[in-house]
């Protein structure tokens, strides 16, 4: 017995001291650069204050941006990984755009050893533009590009404009009944962001204030739900071991889910094609896309359409890749994602401001007032929208302060050397990545001085010129910068112009000045932001 007792304690010293000496050899990579770097926790690397929600992921994203202050690139620890912090916007830009070639692709979070396989819970979503690299990424950009357009977007903008005044019609018909407007904002602007994602994404007409319960909005919401206890055990198991997930099948994303979206695709396209109906909007150019494909698929029919050296706003066009409709409709897929949370939530915050600034409020209401006024009856057009100088001023703070994703990142597609040109050179290997900060570049006093006030006035025509522009990323840099921003600024602009023309921001008992930002995932989330709508307009004794 006492033999065996030995052997035991015996194999699992040797057993630790493999797992210790095994750990320390991955946390040595940086002892070979020239950078400083975050000494890394055991097996957690630096990543522990996420993990047991510590600390929220914008915090802890400048945290790690501000551990080495005086140098352009610093090194931390993603668990057992090392990875890059790009702390320099000039770096940035050359790693972005400059030297794009070695930089192509986001990290490749999800398994992509097989992207053509049929929808399960991870194909679908590994064939979007976001998750897709090399060359296929190319072509699905090149794709894409022409249905993003300013003269495309400015022909979505009926579809958009209609939800705003549909919420804001809305709201007011509760006014006139006598109800108390007070709302949680994340759930109010949820809903909106929902409904413009039906229409522009999905060619459905949908109203979740009047209708909350709906099967869309509630599916939708229960498939970006990434704070559930599972769900960050499979993030934290597709981060660690990617392979394994894509062998057992398991990915985030529920299948049953997936299907049901899918099946939303594809019965709206077979209504279209039976009733030659035709929309402004996703679907209708996801049709074109597979027209162009049936064409070339027939061999008495040239290459014609998309694909054939359109250019779109800089971006050329050209290629011949035949997409299926699994690949097609993941981009779908994908806007519903950006535009669910990431419109959300930079509307959020936005409120928060308005709440907590009444002299941003104020000013930003004159304009609006002064606009209407200006359109003698018409409706809001396109391009009365673009030329609201303050409301522009407004959103582009809130997106400097509040970056809807706090950090990007880059994957080095092959050996790189990097070069300050002040005597740091090394070369960073394939297959590392590099993270970029966002949130913590937008907040730094070094580009923006007293980062932590709302100050709408840096991005006056005359202020904006004394800005780095290298460091006002809310949509990324480079090639690979997010293709729907005109459409995000869009609805944002309009959901917030019908909204104060009726209503002004209030706090309530509720609002938490300043924000309080929630723990729970890794996305930038605000515990809650409550506030209460005040009619403009006169309500009689009797409610009307």
């Amino acid at each position: 017995m006492l033999q065996v007792g030995l052997l035991t304690v015996l194999a699992i010293g040797t057993a630790v001291l493999l797992i210790y000496h095994y750990v320390s050899r991955k946390y040595s990579y940086f002892l070979s650069k020239q950078i400083p770097y975050m000494k890394p926790t055991f097996l957690l690397g630096n990543t522990g204050p996420l993990v047991f929600r510590t600390r929220d992921a914008a915090s802890h994203m400048k945290v790690l941006y501000s551990a080495c202050p005086e140098s352009k690139l610093a090194g931390f620890y993603v668990f057992l990984t090392p990875a890059f912090i790009v702390r320099d916007p000039a770096v940035l830009k050359k790693i972005a755009i400059k030297d794009f070639d070695y930089f192509t692709d986001h990290s490749p979070v999800i398994p992509t050893d097989n992207p053509d396989a049929e929808v399960d819970s991870v194909c679908m979503f590994r064939n979007s533009l976001f998750v897709l690299r090399g060359q296929k990424w190319r072509d699905m950009r090149a794709t894409l590009s022409p249905a993003f357009t300013g003269s495309k977007i400015r022909l979505m903008f009926d579809l958009v404009a209609e939800r705003a005044r549909s919420l804001a019609g809305f709201l007011t018909g509760e006014a006139k009944m006598g109800k108390k407007l007070e709302f949680e904002m994340k759930d109010l602007l949820s809903r909106y962001a929902t409904d413009v994602i039906a229409t522009a994404a999905f060619g459905m007409e949908m109203d979740s204030m009047k209708n909350r319960d709906n099967e869309f909005y509630l599916k939708g919401k229960e498939m970006v739900n990434f704070y559930s206890f599972t769900k960050i055990v499979k993030i934290v198991l597709l981060l660690c071991v990617p392979s394994l997930m894509d062998k057992l099948g398991i990915g985030v994303l529920d299948a049953n889910l997936l299907r049901y979206f899918k099946r939303i695709i594809a019965d709206n396209i077979r209504q279209r094609e039976e009733h030659g109906i035709v929309r402004n909007d996703i679907i209708d150019m996801l049709m074109k896309v597979r027209q162009v494909k049936q064409q070339k698929d027939d061999p008495d029919t040239k290459n014609v359409g998309l694909g054939t050296d359109e250019e779109a706003d800089g971006e050329m066009t050209s290629h011949t890749r035949t997409w299926t409709d699994n690949e097609l409709m993941a981009q779908c897929l994908a806007f519903f994602f950006a535009g669910y949370e990431s419109i959300s939530t930079c509307l959020t915050f936005l409120a928060y401001e308005i709440i907590a600034n009444p002299d941003v409020q104020n000013r930003l209401h004159q304009e609006i007032v002064k606009t209407n006024e200006s359109l003698n009856g018409e409706p809001l057009s396109y391009e009365t929208l673009l030329k609201m100088e303050y409301l522009d001023m407004v959103v582009s703070e809130a997106l400097r302060k509040w970056p809807p994703n706090v950090y990007s990142d880059r994957f080095c597609t092959k050996d790189y050397t990097y070069d300050d040109g002040a005597g740091t050179r090394f070369v960073i290997e394939k297959n590392q990545v590099l993270v970029i900060p966002i949130i913590a570049i937008h907040n730094d006093p070094k580009y923006y001085p007293n980062p932590d006030r709302f100050d709408p006035e840096r991005f006056s025509a005359e202020n904006k010129a004394k800005l780095n522009p290298d460091a006002y990323i809310p949509f990324g840099v480079g090639p690979r910068n997010c293709i729907g921003s005109r459409l995000a600024l869009m609805e944002v602009k309009a959901v917030i112009y019908y909204l104060m023309k009726d209503f002004s921001f209030e706090p309530t008992e509720k609002t938490q000045i300043p924000v309080r930002l929630s723990r729970k995932g890794y996305f930038l989330q605000a515990k809650s932001v409550w506030a209460k709508l005040e009619p403009r307009f006169e309500i009689g004794s009797d409610g009307l």
